[in-house]
């Protein structure tokens, strides 16, 4: 199981990586997930993401109390006014969709601005 967790753990780096530069793909949840995966099966990269100087803090901040940063409920909430609206003027879905769009993205920001700061 070290070796199935070790590259979860890897894919899930490379999706933070990639989601660092694309503004629909989340980098911070990615993390958090290596993170775990790692600290099933490598204390040495777990150790490396929790000391990484751009990301470290967050997913201190996350295993220790659960916490998101003000800055980023704040960036998660353009990100997804942002991708709302490209979706609705994008593709002009119909009423049942773009309730089902909204109500999904509605919920994750009640979960992101529910945690501690």
């Amino acid at each position: 199981m070290r070796y199935v967790f070790l590259v979860l753990g890897i894919g899930f780096v490379a999706l933070g990586f990639i989601g660092a530069f694309l503004p629909v793909l989340p980098t911070t949840p990615f993390l958090i997930l290596a993170a775990a995966c790692f600290a099933r099966s490598s204390p040495r990269l777990e150790k490396w993401l929790l000391q990484h100087p751009r990301f470290g803090s967050l997913l201190r901040g996350w295993r220790e109390r659960g916490a998101i940063p003000v800055k980023a409920k704040l960036m998660a909430l353009g990100g997804m006014a942002i991708g709302f609206t490209m979706f609705w003027f994008g593709s002009h879905p119909g009423l049942w969709l773009t309730a089902a769009v909204a109500l999904i993205m509605l919920t994750g920001l009640v979960y992101v601005f529910t945690r501690p700061s």
